[in-house]
């Protein structure tokens, strides 16, 4: 499955968020699907200090993933993608 992610770096962190949820919503799958999504922007030698999925959930953007960078992404919005990974 190929998903689109934003590989970005701020205040010396680098981070991943990806546009991707799963079908059943359940805390453990999203979980898989973000540390499948870590493993793979790793693999293709991206640094990845945090992660966090973005997707729409009741017709709202929506952030699942390490708390602090689900804030961040809360108040700035889903940034552009700057990658296409397989997971």
């Amino acid at each position: 499955m190929e998903i689109n992610i934003a590989h970005l770096r701020t205040q010396g962190i680098d981070f991943v968020v990806a546009d991707a949820d799963t079908t059943s919503h359940m805390s453990s799958d999203r979980d898989a699907v973000l540390g499948r999504v870590c493993w793979a922007a790793r693999r293709a030698g991206l640094k990845v200090d945090k992660a966090a999925l973005a997707f729409v959930e009741n017709g709202r953007p929506t952030f699942y993933g390490t708390p602090d960078l689900v804030r961040f992404l809360a108040s700035h919005g889903v940034p552009r993608w700057t990658h296409t990974i397989a997971i």
